[in-house]
């Protein structure tokens, strides 16, 4: 990947969801080093603030703001203070996401609808947001949406009840969210990136049965930083180039 390529991005701006740790913290880490005005959104807002103290100097500056993309409200006061504070946003990284651990037979209604209310219907809002200041401003931007191998295809592991329904559903919102800017005759561009198991503090939470988590342990697994790297992969390609779906797994994964 040649960095050059990445100039057209540089002093645009670029949301990041989820980014107070994992695979959001390394994107929006990246971004800032390649000179964008990150903007990281998370509940944890002060954990953003605190990698923003470590970025100072850099390139770019990554701002911190409060958001739970489980709730519309948030999403939209999040978009606002972009527009006013830093202008339109150019580049839209779908990354926040919740995997509870239940099941289906007998399962918690309420843990699979806090995974559909982020997973699915956050990021639909967040995109919706992003394209409608996108086509006002004709800004060709790039929306990434990080999906999962469990978006394409479902193991023999137990626990992961409403979770690849989810992701299933963010490899289908890609696709048709696609379909739909080609037809407005919008030149953004969509992209799914699906990695598959992650080293990070969500996958560590989501697991605590014992005997799954020394099987986990045994599994090879990315950093958080592969998956960034190939984030700006994405973001590196020419403008005419659509990459509609993109894996990454770690050598020797299982599934």
């Amino acid at each position: 990947m040649s960095l050059s390529s990445l100039d057209r991005w540089r002093g645009k701006v670029a949301i990041v969801t989820g980014a107070s740790a994992g695979i959001g913290a390394a994107i929006a880490k990246q971004l800032v080093e390649e000179g964008l005005q990150v903007v990281g959104l998370a509940r944890r807002v002060e954990r953003v603030e605190e990698t923003a103290k470590k970025l100072q100097g850099k390139k770019g500056k990554l701002h911190a703001v409060k958001a739970d993309i489980s709730k519309e409200e948030d999403i939209l006061k999040a978009f606002k203070w972009t527009s006013d504070n830093l202008g339109p946003v150019h580049i839209l990284v779908n990354n926040a996401g919740i995997i509870q651990e239940t099941n289906l037979v007998g399962g918690d209604t309420e843990k699979w609808k806090s995974i559909f209310d982020t997973n699915v219907m956050g990021l639909c809002i967040a995109t919706r947001e992003a394209v409608k200041i996108m086509q006002a401003k004709k800004i060709d931007g790039h929306i990434i949406h990080i999906n999962s191998t469990l978006g394409h295809g479902i193991p023999p592991l137990p626990g992961l009840n409403v979770y690849p329904a989810s992701k299933f559903a963010v490899t289908a919102l890609t696709e048709t969210l696609r379909h739909e800017l080609r037809h407005l005759g919008l030149k953004i561009k969509i992209t799914s990136l699906s990695p598959g198991i992650v080293e990070t503090e969500f996958g560590r939470n989501a697991i605590t049965d014992p005997k799954r988590i020394e099987a986990m342990k045994k599994h090879p697994k990315l950093t958080s930083e592969n998956v960034a790297n190939a984030v700006l992969y994405v973001l590196s390609t020419p403008p005419d180039v659509q990459i509609p779906e993109l894996t990454i797994q770690p050598m020797g994964e299982m599934f």
